[in-house]
């Protein structure tokens, strides 16, 4: 994920978007939640923003609306037990609920920045296919992030592990 901090925190275009939802300590909060196994929950949030708006540039849609609800979209501090005591449903039911509550209290949420934020796990739940391009954007990047974020550092760790063995393999000479 570094590759894309390095672009996106030099973005003036994409920063003036999200710079005033940066500023809030519970959306920074989300910096201490491990999320897939190897980041943090903020960090996964800016990847799919960033790579959403450069998308949503790209084709000439709604580039607020993305960056800032791809940043919002996993707006949330509970944990999948506590989300299970719930009993509301499933996590991937109930989080994008849990975000766009917590969104709306920093900040005001247009019609395509909702649908974002609640359709995006529309591929694993019930909740209705989501009503906008820019909504299906910010879905497709949230899983390519997410198999991003998992499978890079698994091949990284695969690596170092096979050079390892590799290197305390002695030569058989005849």
């Amino acid at each position: 994920m570094q590759f894309v901090e390095s672009f996106w925190n030099t973005d003036t275009e994409y920063i003036a978007l999200i710079e005033d939802l940066l500023e809030n300590s519970d959306l920074i909060k989300l910096g201490e939640i491990t999320h897939h196994h190897f980041t943090t929950r903020l960090t996964h949030s800016l990847f799919v923003s960033y790579v959403s708006y450069r998308i949503a540039k790209r084709f000439d849609l709604d580039t607020k609306a993305v960056a800032r609800a791809g940043l919002l979209h996993d707006f949330f501090h509970e944990g999948r037990a506590e989300i299970a005591e719930m009993k509301q449903g499933s996590h991937n039911y109930v989080h994008p609920k849990i975000a766009v509550n917590n969104a709306e209290k920093i900040t005001l949420l247009n019609d395509i920045e909702k649908d974002i934020i609640l359709k995006h796990m529309f591929l694993t739940t019930k909740c209705g296919l989501p009503k906008y391009k820019e909504s299906f954007i910010v879905t497709m990047v949230d899983k390519y992030c997410a198999i991003h974020e998992v499978s890079s550092p698994i091949k990284n760790i695969a690596k170092t592990r096979i050079l390892s063995y590799v290197g305390k393999i002695n030569p058989v000479s005849n």
